[in-house]
């Protein structure tokens, strides 16, 4: 067998630079890598990015003030001079109110969506980690909840609390926790009994570290992917609510109330209600292709992709 070879400073081997170990990268940078891959996913961002940038700016961005009224301009087609999107029955600037809309739109889309998951976080973790008499209790009556129709059980709770914001937002938050809740004690379960959080109660780590350090990281992925998911279908249970007149009240701009004024005149000034619904449309699109692109991306079983 020969002798191993030991280099020395007279030696060629010595100048030979020795490969480093590659850096380890993120999870974050890899997901952002495998979600820059997939077109949809990037073409949903820059709607959803678009649509928020666009409410933050409406005060600079909007061309006419959205709450002036002027006979002189009703009903004017879209793509008139000075009135891109047209006005509505009353001469109001449609894009201005679009804009100015957006951030109503916007922050009751966004805004529920935060309170629920951090509710049903709270509450199917407890439920999924602990299980026994508390798993079954919070459960039932959870289920007494989703026994009942999502979108006729947020008009009931509207119409009981009064037309408004505040209580659209309050509804929207009762009928989102057991969705979350429920989604997050199943992914709870299928972690409980793995190795790492055995081997985590084998050193003596308390019930709240192990669901906070070990539990808690592993089960946000999902978690996220669904919250996105979510505030594109909020935006048009908001945008139902305020057209059936339990939303935002007028004068305020808002998509919903939007559609809602655009009913009456839709035989004569099909515009005034068809351009805020294909605002809709396009931002919800965007909120799923999004999710869709952000769940493959944050799929542990595509990470050494």
């Amino acid at each position: 067998m020969p002798d191993r070879v030991v280099p020395t400073p007279e030696s060629p081997l010595a100048g030979a630079a020795v490969p480093a170990a590659p850096a380890s990268t993120s999870q974050i940078a890899i997901a952002w890598r495998r979600l820059r891959r997939d077109r949809f996913a990037i073409i949903g961002l820059l709607i959803v990015a678009l649509a928020i940038v666009s409410a933050i700016l409406a005060p600079y961005l909007a061309p006419h003030d959205p709450y002036r009224v002027s006979s002189s301009t009703r009903l004017l087609p879209p793509g008139t001079p000075d009135h891109v999107l047209g006005t509505d029955d009353i001469g109001r600037d449609i894009l201005s109110r679009l804009l100015y809309g957006g951030r109503i739109s916007l922050w009751v889309a966004f805004f529920p969506v935060l309170i629920s998951g951090s509710i049903g976080l709270i509450l199917g973790l407890t439920s999924g980690y602990y299980g026994g008499w508390v798993d079954q209790v919070m459960m039932r009556v959870l289920d007494i909840v989703l026994a009942f129709p999502s979108i006729l059980l947020a008009i009931g709770i509207a119409a009981a609390l009064g037309p408004g914001m505040r209580n659209v937002i309050m509804a929207i938050v009762v009928v989102s926790i057991p969705i979350f809740a429920r989604l997050v004690r199943g992914l709870v379960l299928s972690i409980r009994e793995r190795e790492y959080v055995e081997a985590a109660r084998c050193l003596g780590a308390g019930n709240v570290r192990i669901a906070l350090l070990h539990v808690l990281p592993n089960i946000l992925p999902p978690v996220i992917v669904y919250a996105t998911l979510e505030t594109g279908r909020v935006v048009i249970f908001a945008a139902g609510l305020s057209f059936l007149g339990l939303g935002v009240q007028p004068p305020t701009a808002d998509w919903g109330t939007m559609l809602s004024a655009g009913r009456q005149v839709l035989a004569v000034a099909p515009h005034v209600a068809t351009v805020p619904g294909i605002l809709i449309f396009i931002v919800t699109l965007g909120f799923n292709l999004f999710g869709d692109g952000l769940r493959d991306a944050l799929d542990p079983r595509l990470r050494n992709t």
